[in-house]
């Protein structure tokens, strides 16, 4: 991880009518690091991943990602970004080899760059010698890590995770941050949404998002220090805490 910045963010504010459902937030994200959105359901993640992929346009505020402004160039942001979400996305009635081609198609990789990186992806999710295999037959973790690797396969440079791992089996949540770790020390930057306390706990900082807004910000240990004064707290603990701190009901 270095110093310089794949993602800056200011005063990004998403409204659908009279809600609002993203209000005005801001944060930056450096290149390598892994960085958790920690909020529950409605609190605003996810529309802030799709406004930062470029798919919805922000109503006010700015987003630069990968170089990029997000309201005046989503077609290059798309480019340089890799998106996985909550909801499986993969064809479940064609062969692992035949989803990753696709996908490949997609990205226009060429032929030899495509057969160089389906197979680094067979390895990387474990599925050599499984690419004839129906993706429906798949258990959910080898679906996750087949997901993972069609998100990757064109090497973006950000890396956008939207609760990746929502009912997975833990054991499956713990391979699949092995794999993001790999990711991120060879310097793909990752942007996490989850609501799984312990998996936020892995990220290299922390953003706490309710009702639309940033209520903390920091590394698990800064965030522990600052709502609690022990390290050894919980992340449930910060969470109530800064909930309470920011007069939130």
């Amino acid at each position: 991880m270095n110093n310089t910045l794949s993602i800056e963010v200011q005063d990004l504010t998403k409204r659908f009518g009279s809600f609002t459902a993203v209000d005005h937030i801001s944060f930056s994200v450096r290149e390598g690091e892994i960085f958790g959105f920690l909020g529950p359901n409605g609190a605003g993640k996810s529309t802030t991943i799709r406004m930062l992929c470029g798919i919805l346009r922000p109503t006010a505020g700015k987003g630069i990602v990968g170089g990029f402004d997000i309201s005046t160039h989503p077609d290059e942001v798309k480019t340089i970004i890799g998106y996985m979400s909550q909801k499986f996305t993969l064809y479940q009635d064609l062969t692992v080899g035949e989803n990753i081609e696709f996908f490949g198609g997609i990205h226009r990789l060429s032929p030899a760059l495509q057969q160089e990186r389906k197979e680094w992806v067979l390895r990387m999710a474990g599925l050599v010698g499984r690419e004839n295999s129906l993706t429906r037959e798949l258990s959910g973790g080898w679906k996750q890590r087949l997901s993972l690797g069609c998100a990757i396969l064109h090497r973006p440079r950000i890396l956008f995770l939207d609760e990746p791992t929502a009912s997975v089996d833990p054991a499956s949540r713990r391979d699949f941050w092995d794999l993001i770790y790999d990711l991120s020390e060879q310097g793909t930057t990752a942007f996490v949404t989850s609501h799984y306390m312990d998996e936020v706990e892995r990220c290299h900082r922390i953003a706490i998002l309710y009702s639309g807004k940033i209520i903390a910000l920091g590394s698990p240990r800064e965030l522990k220090v600052r709502f609690t004064e022990r390290e050894n707290a919980t992340l449930e603990e910060v969470f109530v805490s800064a909930v309470r701190g920011a007069g939130v009901p």
